[in-house]
């Protein structure tokens, strides 16, 4: 009868979870093996090295917050403004999910020692900037306005573990909401008007 393996996934799995809570020096084969109740040698089944296993980690970083996110918002709407609002949705939900939230940091700061680190998340950013320049750009925003809002509700997002608890009685939540709301209400047409009003 041949030997059962752990499958790739887990060791991926728990390979996030370390790195989120300790960086990458906290992960380690035997440290992953031992709470996987299993010996080291499966590890190898899988990947060639820890360089390999740390790879397949940014891989699904990637696909889990870029691929799946852009998904799941295009499945569940068509028109731009409520696509957005879906995207914004999913980026509160996002940032109140520990493990998520704490693996993003931590790849952050490990991309400021690492180049190849920092050459996927640049990656990362600016597949997210295109897809946000891409929603505001449908709204009918010109290029300059949509790169900037899209800059500022990515900024949210990056930021959002940044913001206070409490602004005057508000959550963060409600913070946050209220300044994407924002980005959504003041279109193009209200601009153009108060650009031609004479100085």
């Amino acid at each position: 009868m041949p030997r059962k393996t752990t499958p790739p996934e887990a060791w991926v799995d728990e390979a996030s979870r370390l790195l989120a809570t300790g960086g990458p020096d906290a992960v380690r084969v035997e440290t992953i093996a031992s709470r996987l109740g299993v010996t080291k040698g499966g590890f190898y089944w899988h990947f060639a090295d820890r360089s390999a296993l740390l790879q397949r980690v940014l891989d699904q970083w990637e696909r889990t917050s870029v691929d799946d996110v852009i998904t799941q918002v295009d499945h569940d709407a068509t028109e731009p403004g409520a696509r957005l609002r879906r995207l914004f949705d999913l980026a509160n939900v996002f940032a109140k999910a520990e493990d998520g939230l704490a693996l993003e940091l931590t790849i952050r700061d490990w991309a400021r020692r690492d180049r190849a680190v920092a050459r996927r998340l640049r990656r990362v950013d600016s597949r997210r900037m295109a897809y946000l320049r891409s929603l505001f750009r449908e709204l009918g925003l010109t290029d300059d306005d949509a790169e900037a809002r899209g800059l500022l509700a990515f900024a949210l997002f990056v930021g959002n573990p940044l913001i206070a608890s409490s602004h005057d009685g508000r959550t963060r939540r409600q913070v946050v909401e209220q300044a994407l709301d924002g980005l959504l209400l003041a279109g193009p047409a209200k601009r153009s008007r108060s650009r031609q009003q004479p100085a």
